[in-house]
C-alpha cells in the first residue's frame, strides 16, 4: 500500500493507470447513510489486508536453504595439494574400512614431488655359485669385492696379495705362465684355493705367450696340486681345428694328461645387444661341444679391439652384460663366469666399480646379475 501515499505520489504524477483515483468509483455514487454504514466496513477490510500482507512478508515458507556448494574450478592444475583446500558438498567421503582391509587408494592425497635430483632405489644384489669377477687392487677394492655379489674371484696369481675374501667368496688361484711354474707357486696354490687355472692367454704376444709343446711339459707340475685344473685360456679360436687350444688338448689327451673344464675369454666387438649375446653362445657351445667339458668363461665384456680399442657406452654394456648372464644361466654345462673386471677407470671402461662404494651402470647390472 506504500506505493500509492505520499511515497508514491511521484510515480502516481508519471503513471496514470490503476492508481490514480481509485475514490472515484463505486462509493462516489452511493447515498451518505449507505457511506457510514459501509465505512467501518472497508475500515476493517483495510486492516484485514494489511495484516495479511504483514504476515505474508514475514512468515517464511521453510527452514532457510543452505547455500549451494561452489562448483569445483575445472582449470585447477593437476596435483594440487588435497590439505590446501577444504571439502565441498561435491567431495567424495571415505567410509570405514573393514577390519583389515586396505583403505581405497583414490581417497589418500598424493605426496607432492620433490625438487632436485631423483635418486633410484638400489637394486638387491644377487649372488649366484656362478658368478665371479677378475680382480686387481684400486682404492676401495675391498667394500667394492663385497657389494659386487661375487661369488668367487681371481686376480691372475696365485694369491690375492692386497685383497680381502668377502664372507662366501672363493678365491682361485691362476699359474700364470711358464716362469710361474715354481715349487713355491705351486705350494701356495695348493694352500689357497680348491681350483686351480691354467696359463692365461698362451697364443697372445705379451700375454703368457708360450707354445703348445711347452705348455704341455709343463703342464704334470700343475696336475701335481690335486686340484681340478682348467685348460689354458686362449684369447680366441677355443672352438677351430688346429688352433692353439685344439693343439693343446690333442697333445693332453695323447699324453694321459688331465684337463677337468676348459677356460675361455671372449670379446664382442659387435655392441647390438642381440648379436653380441648370439655370438657368445655360439662360440661356448661349439667348444662344449668339441671338448665335452665344463666350461669357465674367465674373462667377458664388449670390447672391439679390429682397429685400436673401442668401448661401447655404459648402457650398451650393462644390457649386453644382463642379457647376456641370463643366457649363460641356462647353460648346464657353464659352470662359472667372471666379469672383465672390477675396477673401472677412464682405462678399463668395462670395470664395474670406480671407488668402494661407487658402482658404475655396469656394476649395477652385475650386482642384479645370477
Amino acid at each position: 500500500m506504500r506505493a500509492t501515499g505520499q511515497g508514491g505520489a511521484g510515480a502516481a504524477n508519471g503513471n496514470r493507470g490503476v492508481h490514480a483515483d481509485p475514490r472515484r468509483g463505486l462509493s462516489g455514487r452511493l447515498p451518505t447513510g449507505a457511506r457510514r454504514l459501509l465505512w467501518p466496513l472497508a475500515v476493517a477490510a483495510v486492516v484485514v489486508l494489511l495484516v495479511t500482507g504483514v504476515i505474508v512478508v514475514i512468515q517464511p515458507t521453510g527452514p532457510t536453504p543452505a547455500p549451494a556448494a561452489a562448483p569445483q574450478a575445472v582449470d585447477e592444475p593437476l596435483g594440487a595439494n588435497p590439505a590446501s583446500s577444504s571439502a565441498t558438498a561435491t567431495t567424495p567421503v571415505a567410509t570405514p574400512s573393514p577390519t583389515g582391509a586396505t583403505p581405497s587408494p583414490t581417497l589418500t592425497p598424493t605426496a607432492k614431488p620433490t625438487t632436485g635430483r631423483t635418486v633410484a632405489p638400489a637394486a638387491p644384489v644377487v649372488t649366484s655359485k656362478r658368478k665371479g669377477v677378475g680382480v686387481w687392487t684400486f682404492d676401495g677394492v675391498n667394500p667394492a669385492l663385497a657389494s659386487s655379489g661375487a661369488s668367487w674371484y681371481y686376480t691372475w696369481d696365485v694369491a690375492h696379495q692386497g685383497v680381502t675374501s668377502p664372507k662366501g667368496a672363493e678365491f682361485v688361484p691362476m699359474i700364470w705362465g711358464a716362469k710361474s711354474v715354481t715349487a713355491t707357486n705351486l705350494q701356495q696354490a695348493r694352500k689357497n684355493g680348491s681350483h686351480l687355472l691354467g696359463f692365461n692367454e698362451p697364443d697372445l704376444k705379451g700375454q703368457a705367450e708360450m707354445t703348445v709343446e711347452q705348455a704341455l711339459e709343463l703342464w704334470p707340475q700343475l696336475e701335481a696340486t690335486g686340484l681340478p685344473l682348467g685348460s689354458p685360456a686362449v684369447a680366441w679360436g677355443g672352438d677351430r681345428p688346429g688352433e692353439w687350444l685344439d693343439r693343446f688338448m690333442a697333445g693332453a689327451k695323447q699324453r694321459g694328461y688331465r684337463v677337468d673344464f676348459i677356460a675361455l675369454h671372449w670379446y664382442g666387438g659387435d655392441f647390438t645387444t642381440a648379436n653380441a649375446v648370439n655370438q657368445l653362445r655360439s662360440y661356448l657351445q661349439a667348444v662344449h661341444d668339441r671338448y665335452k667339458l665344463p666350461v669357465w668363461l674367465t674373462e667377458f665384456a664388449l670390447i672391439d679391439f679390429s682397429n685400436g680399442v673401442r668401448f661401447p657406452t655404459q648402457a650398451q654394456q650393462a644390457a649386453f652384460l644382463t642379457a647376456a648372464t641370463r643366457v649363460l644361466g641356462g647353460l648346464s654345462w657353464l659352470q662359472r663366469y667372471a666379469w672383465f673386471g672390477l675396477p673401472a677407470t677412464d682405462k678399463d671402461q668395462t670395470g664395474l666399480f670406480r671407488t668402494g662404494s661407487e658402482a658404475t651402470a655396469v656394476g649395477r647390472a652385475y650386482q642384479a646379475a645370477r
